[in-house]
Protein backbone atom coordinates (compact mmCIF):
# COMPACT_ATOMS: atom_id res chain seq x y z
CA UNK A 1 0.00 0.00 0.00
CA UNK A 2 2.46 2.06 0.83
CA UNK A 3 4.51 1.70 -2.60
CA UNK A 4 1.21 3.08 -4.05
CA UNK A 5 1.31 6.50 -2.91
CA UNK A 6 4.84 7.19 -3.89
CA UNK A 7 3.70 6.42 -7.62
CA UNK A 8 1.02 9.49 -7.71
CA UNK A 9 3.98 11.99 -6.31
CA UNK A 10 6.32 10.80 -8.57
CA UNK A 11 3.94 11.46 -11.61
CA UNK A 12 3.57 14.95 -10.27
CA UNK A 13 7.16 15.45 -10.11
CA UNK A 14 7.74 14.28 -13.50
CA UNK A 15 4.88 16.58 -14.69
CA UNK A 16 5.74 19.61 -13.21
CA UNK A 17 9.84 19.29 -14.35
CA UNK A 18 8.47 19.42 -17.70
CA UNK A 19 6.06 21.87 -17.77
CA UNK A 20 8.13 25.37 -17.84
CA UNK A 21 5.30 27.75 -16.41
CA UNK A 22 6.36 31.27 -15.05
CA UNK A 23 7.05 30.44 -11.37
CA UNK A 24 8.10 32.91 -8.66
CA UNK A 25 9.64 36.65 -10.62
CA UNK A 26 13.42 36.84 -10.99
CA UNK A 27 15.23 40.13 -10.23
CA UNK A 28 15.75 42.45 -12.70
CA UNK A 29 17.78 42.22 -15.32
CA UNK A 30 19.60 43.48 -18.60
CA UNK A 31 17.77 42.79 -21.59
CA UNK A 32 19.45 41.82 -25.15
CA UNK A 33 18.54 43.65 -27.54
CA UNK A 34 17.16 41.57 -30.26
CA UNK A 35 16.51 42.32 -33.99
CA UNK A 36 12.82 41.70 -35.40
CA UNK A 37 12.20 42.16 -39.43
CA UNK A 38 9.84 41.93 -41.97
CA UNK A 39 9.16 42.92 -45.26
CA UNK A 40 9.03 46.30 -44.83
CA UNK A 41 12.01 47.94 -43.47
CA UNK A 42 11.51 49.88 -40.06
CA UNK A 43 10.47 53.08 -40.66
CA UNK A 44 8.70 52.21 -43.62
CA UNK A 45 5.01 52.68 -44.52
CA UNK A 46 3.47 50.07 -43.71
CA UNK A 47 1.93 47.80 -47.00
CA UNK A 48 -1.32 48.43 -47.15
CA UNK A 49 -2.52 44.39 -46.90
CA UNK A 50 -1.63 45.02 -43.03
CA UNK A 51 -4.19 47.67 -42.78
CA UNK A 52 -8.29 48.49 -42.70
CA UNK A 53 -7.64 49.35 -46.03
CA UNK A 54 -6.32 46.35 -47.21
CA UNK A 55 -6.94 42.73 -46.34
CA UNK A 56 -6.34 43.64 -42.64
CA UNK A 57 -3.85 40.77 -41.95
CA UNK A 58 -0.81 40.73 -39.82
CA UNK A 59 2.34 40.89 -41.63
CA UNK A 60 5.13 38.31 -41.27
CA UNK A 61 8.02 38.76 -38.14
CA UNK A 62 11.53 37.34 -37.61
CA UNK A 63 13.30 37.95 -34.86
CA UNK A 64 17.47 36.89 -34.12
CA UNK A 65 19.99 37.80 -31.29
CA UNK A 66 18.13 36.15 -28.80
CA UNK A 67 19.18 35.58 -25.55
CA UNK A 68 20.17 31.82 -24.36
CA UNK A 69 17.55 30.50 -21.74
CA UNK A 70 14.60 31.55 -23.26
CA UNK A 71 11.59 29.39 -23.29
CA UNK A 72 9.02 30.94 -25.72
CA UNK A 73 8.29 34.75 -26.89
CA UNK A 74 5.31 37.84 -27.14
CA UNK A 75 4.56 39.81 -29.06
CA UNK A 76 2.70 43.06 -29.16
CA UNK A 77 1.85 45.71 -31.53
CA UNK A 78 0.36 49.12 -30.84
CA UNK A 79 -0.03 52.24 -31.86
CA UNK A 80 1.34 55.39 -29.86
CA UNK A 81 -0.18 58.07 -32.36
CA UNK A 82 -4.15 56.77 -31.56
CA UNK A 83 -6.07 60.21 -30.64
CA UNK A 84 -7.12 58.26 -27.58
CA UNK A 85 -3.71 57.53 -26.22
CA UNK A 86 -2.00 53.96 -27.47
CA UNK A 87 -4.01 51.75 -29.30
CA UNK A 88 -3.52 47.99 -28.88
CA UNK A 89 -3.41 45.80 -31.80
CA UNK A 90 -1.77 42.77 -31.40
CA UNK A 91 -0.88 40.53 -28.59
CA UNK A 92 0.34 36.95 -29.03
CA UNK A 93 2.25 34.79 -26.13
CA UNK A 94 3.54 31.36 -25.57
CA UNK A 95 5.26 31.59 -29.30
CA UNK A 96 7.40 28.36 -28.74
CA UNK A 97 11.36 29.03 -27.93
CA UNK A 98 12.19 26.62 -31.31
CA UNK A 99 10.61 29.33 -33.82
CA UNK A 100 12.05 32.69 -34.80
CA UNK A 101 9.32 34.16 -37.06
CA UNK A 102 5.50 34.60 -36.81
CA UNK A 103 4.06 33.88 -40.40
CA UNK A 104 1.62 36.03 -42.50
CA UNK A 105 -1.84 36.52 -41.59
CA UNK A 106 -2.15 34.81 -38.54
CA UNK A 107 -5.70 33.77 -38.25
CA UNK A 108 -7.84 34.84 -35.36
CA UNK A 109 -8.17 32.14 -33.55
CA UNK A 110 -7.40 32.29 -29.85
CA UNK A 111 -4.92 29.37 -29.43
CA UNK A 112 -2.58 28.96 -32.85
CA UNK A 113 -1.76 25.30 -33.72
CA UNK A 114 2.19 25.79 -32.18
CA UNK A 115 0.06 26.20 -28.88
CA UNK A 116 0.76 30.08 -28.84
CA UNK A 117 -2.02 32.32 -27.45
CA UNK A 118 -3.48 35.16 -28.97
CA UNK A 119 -4.96 37.83 -26.90
CA UNK A 120 -7.54 40.84 -27.23
CA UNK A 121 -6.81 43.78 -29.03
CA UNK A 122 -8.47 46.95 -28.20
CA UNK A 123 -11.29 46.58 -31.18
CA UNK A 124 -11.98 44.36 -28.74
CA UNK A 125 -11.49 41.46 -30.95
CA UNK A 126 -8.63 38.17 -30.81
CA UNK A 127 -5.69 38.38 -33.18
CA UNK A 128 -4.54 41.57 -35.06
CA UNK A 129 -6.13 44.29 -36.04
CA UNK A 130 -4.80 46.09 -38.87
CA UNK A 131 -3.92 49.96 -39.11
CA UNK A 132 -6.47 52.28 -39.51
CA UNK A 133 -5.92 55.54 -38.15
CA UNK A 134 -8.59 58.40 -38.42
CA UNK A 135 -8.75 59.75 -41.54
CA UNK A 136 -6.79 62.99 -41.91
CA UNK A 137 -4.96 62.68 -38.56
CA UNK A 138 -1.38 61.66 -40.21
CA UNK A 139 1.02 59.27 -40.17
CA UNK A 140 0.44 57.12 -36.70
CA UNK A 141 3.57 54.44 -36.07
CA UNK A 142 2.73 50.86 -35.65
CA UNK A 143 5.15 49.27 -33.36
CA UNK A 144 6.28 45.69 -32.95
CA UNK A 145 8.06 44.51 -30.46
CA UNK A 146 9.05 40.89 -29.75
CA UNK A 147 9.99 39.85 -26.40
CA UNK A 148 11.99 36.52 -25.84
CA UNK A 149 10.64 34.97 -21.93
CA UNK A 150 12.50 32.74 -19.79
CA UNK A 151 9.62 30.67 -19.54
CA UNK A 152 6.21 30.15 -20.85
CA UNK A 153 3.11 32.26 -19.31
CA UNK A 154 -0.06 30.56 -17.14
CA UNK A 155 -2.34 33.19 -18.95
CA UNK A 156 -5.65 32.05 -21.21
CA UNK A 157 -6.09 32.95 -24.54
CA UNK A 158 -7.99 36.62 -24.55
CA UNK A 159 -5.53 38.18 -22.26
CA UNK A 160 -5.16 41.73 -22.33
CA UNK A 161 -1.96 43.56 -22.72
CA UNK A 162 -1.89 44.38 -19.29
CA UNK A 163 -2.46 40.67 -18.19
CA UNK A 164 0.34 39.89 -20.27
CA UNK A 165 2.99 42.85 -19.23
CA UNK A 166 2.49 41.91 -15.71
CA UNK A 167 2.84 38.32 -16.43
CA UNK A 168 6.20 38.75 -18.20
CA UNK A 169 7.38 40.96 -15.53
CA UNK A 170 10.69 39.74 -14.23
CA UNK A 171 11.49 37.47 -17.23
CA UNK A 172 11.97 38.98 -20.18
CA UNK A 173 15.26 37.79 -21.34
CA UNK A 174 15.58 40.20 -24.10
CA UNK A 175 13.68 42.64 -26.74
CA UNK A 176 13.39 43.94 -30.21
CA UNK A 177 11.25 46.10 -32.14
CA UNK A 178 9.86 47.10 -35.70
CA UNK A 179 8.14 49.97 -36.78
CA UNK A 180 5.98 51.24 -39.94
CA UNK A 181 4.16 54.55 -40.42
CA UNK A 182 0.31 54.69 -41.82
CA UNK A 183 -2.00 57.04 -42.35
CA UNK A 184 -5.34 57.21 -44.25
CA UNK A 185 -5.70 60.50 -46.47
Amino acid sequence: MRGQSFVPLLLGVAIGCCVMTCGAKKKERLMATMSVTSHFKNGDRLPVDHTCEGKNVSPQLSWGGVPTGGKSFSIICEDPDAPSGIWLHWVVFNIPATEDSIAEGVSAQPVLPNGARQGVNDFNKIGYGGACPPKGHGPHRYVFKVYALDCLLTLEAGATKADLEKAMKGHVLGMGQLSATYSRD
